[in-house]
């Protein structure tokens, strides 16, 4: 089964926020995701949902500094509490707009750092968010994200995903797999996903190299698609790209691809 979402946060930025529920619909979409929506109101974010028949399937919490360049928060030790409160409010909007899935960012070693202690803070800290969300019935997961576009990430490839489920270990917890990240990492993208299956709860999808959408790149998004569609998969698979021009003209791919 093949449930497609597109990315709000990534894809149709030519508008506000608040006007891209409308386009993801114009383009066929029933679902969409969206990385941070706390720039709005969550009742905002339900009325169009709502107007637009659209279901919410996936959010992150809050990484404090993380996206201006900083180190976040997970992984930081001396910042539980702040974690805390950011996994309180990803909590409180995934409650309020039913969002199945929640993605907890690892953020990165700060460079005076050592990293077995921001590894272990890490641990902890997905340990407690993963017994609030599966206390809640949502499922949380963590991303591998590349040292390219994001250096010194806690978790940057599969062997690293996987170390760290071994280390929480906590059955709630799921990996969120980025077939543009996984590429930049050298990893076999379909390989990956087949040997991971069970651990994977949400796909993202952008081709690689320049993470614009599928077929602008060298990854065989046609063979991907059609073993995820013949796969026991039943999550959602994330269009999580940067359009190569108009957002509106990068969706060749829904024809092409699958």
């Amino acid at each position: 089964m093949l449930n497609l979402a597109v990315n709000l946060s990534l894809i149709f930025t030519e508008v506000p926020l608040i006007e891209r529920f409308a386009l993801a619909k114009q383009q066929g979409f029933q679902a969409v995701e969206i990385q941070f929506p706390y720039e709005l109101p969550a009742t905002a974010i339900q009325q169009q949902l709502d107007e637009h028949d659209l279901d919410l399937v996936l959010i992150n919490v809050p990484t404090g500094d993380l996206m201006q360049g900083g180190n976040g928060l997970a992984g930081i030790p001396g910042l539980e509490i702040e974690f805390a409160k950011a996994v309180k409010q990803a909590m409180e909007y995934a409650l309020a707009l039913q969002v199945p899935t929640v993605n907890i960012l690892a953020g990165k070693q700060p460079e005076n750092a050592d990293l077995l202690p921001c590894l272990k803070t890490l641990a902890d800290n997905l340990r407690f968010a993963s017994d609030a969300f599966q206390n809640a019935g949502i499922t949380p997961v963590i991303e591998m994200i590349n040292n390219i576009d994001m250096p010194r990430f806690l978790i940057q490839n599969l062997a690293q995903g996987q170390e760290m489920l071994e280390a929480v270990h906590h059955p709630a917890l799921k990996l969120q797999y980025d077939c543009y990240h996984m590429a930049m990492m050298g990893e076999d993208v379909l390989e990956g996903l087949k040997e991971n299956l069970d651990q994977i709860a949400h796909i993202q999808f952008a081709d690689f190299p320049y993470r614009h959408e599928p077929s602008t790149g060298i990854i065989n998004y046609s063979a991907l698609f059609q073993w995820i569609q013949q796969s026991t998969y039943l999550g959602y698979c994330g269009a999580e790209y940067k359009p190569s021009g108009l957002s509106a003209d990068s969706f060749n791919w829904l024809k092409s691809c699958i």
